[in-house]
């Protein structure tokens, strides 16, 4: 199999130089009208046009073989010509007798309205789309791999997948590049079909009447009628291999073949056939029209919509009625009502409305519960413990486009998409605007744009972060999961992880629970944890410092203070990454000692309104001074007060990270970035 192509190559320069024999010539016209129709056919039944990704290699070998085919047959022509119809081989006979019925008017005829449409018409177009394609995909190189990176940081697909989208793209830019050249030689080929037709006319007629010594009118009547069935057997491949060019540039990726494609999008609304029957029935109806033709299409055209919207109906009532597998009461007697009958309560839940069931159908093509488990393995990794299944479910009561999160029965998200569009997203520093829906992105709450699934590629040139609907649920459920997952981590959860940790240092498991701590202490510190976003990934790291603490105290808020020093490098991390600077927000010493008297005297929450309102308003203007550095907005305090201050922050300040002067570790360096006072007087 690996010698085919070096073989064609060395057959396309045998023909050049060698003569071939008549029959030889039969054998490969006839192999390369065979090639062009198992090329057009292949390039219909392809579901996305990287699955041919060697079209433009076998575009320039048929090219070449068509070629070479001309020279050949050429040089048989003009020198057996003189001998009869049959001279160049049966096939150009064939197309020069039957094809145009032996007059050779004809046959320029129809081999210059061939030209013409190959040339102007198929093969224009065809170099147009290729040369714009090829652009618009390097353009929107850059848009896609951030997409992909997007997709990576939430969790949506792995480094495995992410590998795979980014070799595609690498792939697709290849593809079209290859095209926008490839096609070249199909033009170039329609030009040089009118060359040779015009070369081999009057080099016939030559030699015809000078060597030969034939008549005017015969050489014209046996070279004209050899040079146009040559021709006519070159232009037919070449319109097919013209035709594939068009069609698989012009052909977006779906995963239905071309030949499914065209009869769902054209044929397969109701009224759309509808209305063409009527218009037909009407033209039918005028004196002097073919009445029987037109109201002949007209009727199929009407009982054909009628059908199809009869199918539709009928898929639509299934989908919405499923049959009830509950015996009928007429058959079974009615059982007690019993504890089996109480229903559990989901732990996470996800309700869609009536439209979006095809987002979560796989049979339909739906993406949407693989995205989610995509979500899910990501944040276990991240977090530290296995994140609940989700129960997903479609709900009447709910908008058509409108879908809702739960924990434990709790609604606690809701937004609607439109399966229809695909989201473009500003993440700033957009170069122009899309036209579309406006929206905000339901997760991170940034302004967005509805657009048509057709104009993902320009958005993406533009700055844009485009995500089809599928992708906007599962981001949205990723920050849903993240922000309640102290809720999601119990009793089990916990001891999962005990188990787990067993298997590798039981002594430790042995030596915490139940001999130092409960289990419910454990779950309660872990879960304070993950309130502060803090994963719980290093849970031997956590049993150690609890062991090592626990015995002296058994208070949760000691013990989270001790578990978040022994954690101290890893939460430091996850708020600057590997920066060896921290900058920081601190509090003036009279309002720490202010601070830690209410802490001594367990006045907790017995801060007076307005300098709380005031501490607020300054920790508030600080995160969104950091954020705008792209620094993290972190404020620094003694232990004492951490536990409250954090409490506090959560409340009214969600992106300030409160850390304890222990909490940094050594080799960090601190740069003071503002000092709150009591009289709240600012210094940069």
């Amino acid at each position: 199999m690996g010698l085919g192509g070096p073989a064609m190559v060395l057959l396309v320069l045998a023909m050049v130089v060698l003569p071939l024999p008549a029959a030889l010539l039969d054998i490969l016209f006839t192999f390369n009208i065979t090639l062009s129709i198992a090329v057009i056919l292949g390039v219909i039944y392809i579901m996305k046009p990287l699955e041919f990704g060697v079209f433009p290699t076998v575009l320039l070998l048929g090219t070449l073989l068509r070629l070479a085919l001309n020279i050949a047959s050429t040089r048989v022509v003009l020198l057996e010509g003189h001998t009869g119809a049959d001279a160049a081989g049966k096939v150009i006979q064939a197309f020069g007798e039957f094809v145009i019925g032996g007059n050779y008017a004809v046959g320029l005829v129809v081999f210059a309205i061939l030209v013409i449409i190959n040339f102007v018409v198929v093969t224009k177009g065809a170099t147009r789309v290729s040369e714009v394609t090829a652009r618009f995909t390097l353009d929107a190189m850059p848009g896609k791999q951030m997409a992909i990176d997007a997709d990576v940081n939430a969790g949506l697909i792995d480094q495995h997948e992410a590998r795979a989208r980014r070799e595609e793209i690498r792939q697709e830019a290849d593809f079209y590049g290859a095209m926008d050249g490839a096609s070249k030689f199909v033009r170039g080929d329609a030009v040089a079909g009118i060359i040779i037709l015009v070369i081999n006319i009057v080099g016939g007629l030559l030699i015809g009447t000078i060597q030969r010594g034939m008549s005017f009118g015969d050489a014209v009547e046996r070279y004209a009628l050899l040079t146009v069935g040559d021709g006519l057997v070159a232009q037919i491949p070449a319109l097919l291999l013209s035709t594939s060019v068009a069609m698989i540039v012009t052909r977006m990726s779906r995963p239905q073949d071309m030949g499914q494609e065209l009869f769902s999008q054209l044929f397969g609304k109701p009224k759309v056939l509808a209305y063409t029957g009527g218009l037909l029935a009407l033209m039918g109806l005028i004196p002097g029209m073919p009445n029987f033709s037109f109201l002949l299409l007209a009727a199929a055209a009407g009982g054909a919509s009628w059908l199809l919207h009869k199918r539709i109906q009928k898929a639509e009532s299934m989908a919405l009625h499923e049959p009830s597998e509950a015996p009928s009461a007429e058959t079974e007697p009615v059982k007690d009502f019993g504890w089996d009958d109480i229903s559990q309560v989901d732990p996470v839940g996800l309700e869609v409305g009536y439209r979006l069931v095809p987002l979560v159908d796989r049979q339909q093509g739906g993406e949407l519960m693989g995205r989610i488990k995509g979500v899910r393995k990501k944040l276990s990794q991240s977090l530290g413990f296995l994140i609940p299944a989700v129960h997903i479910r479609d709900n009447l009561e709910l908008a058509p486009n409108q879908y809702r999160m739960s924990v434990f029965g709790v609604p606690c998200a809701e937004a609607d998409v439109r399966p229809d569009r695909e989201l473009a997203i500003n993440p700033g520093g957009i170069t122009g605007t899309v036209q579309g829906l406006a929206a905000t992105d339901p997760a991170f709450g940034m302004p967005a744009v509805w657009i048509d699934p057709g104009s993902r590629e320009h958005a993406q040139t533009l700055g844009y972060t485009v995500a089809d609907s599928a992708t906007v649920i599962a981001t949205h459920m990723s920050q849903v999961l993240k922000k309640h997952a102290h809720e999601l981590l119990g009793h089990q959860e916990v001891q999962h992880l005990f188990d787990q940790l067993a298997k590798t240092a039981p002594r430790l498991v042995e030596d915490l629970t139940p001999k130092i701590l409960p289990l419910s202490t454990v779950v309660r510190i872990l879960q304070q944890l993950l309130m502060e976003k803090i994963p719980i990934r290093n849970f031997r790291g956590i049993c150690e410092a609890l062991v090592e603490h626990g015995a002296r105290s058994q208070d949760i808020d000691t013990l989270l203070a001790e578990v978040r020093v022994a954690l101290g490098r890893q939460i430091v991390q996850e708020i600057n990454g590997m920066a060896m600077e921290l900058p920081v927000v601190t509090l003036a010493p009279e309002l720490e000692q202010l601070l830690l008297q209410l802490v001594q005297q367990g006045n907790t929450s017995a801060l007076e309104p307005g300098l709380a309102e005031r501490i607020q308003e300054t920790l508030q203007s600080s995160a969104q001074d950091q954020e705008l550095r792209g620094e993290p907005a972190v404020l620094l305090v003694p232990p004492g007060i951490r536990q409250m201050l954090a409490r506090f922050a959560r409340q009214t300040v969600p992106g300030l990270h409160v850390l304890a002067h222990n909490e940094i570790p050594e080799d960090k360096q601190l740069r003071l970035v503002r000092s709150v006072t009591r009289s709240l007087t600012n210094v940069a």
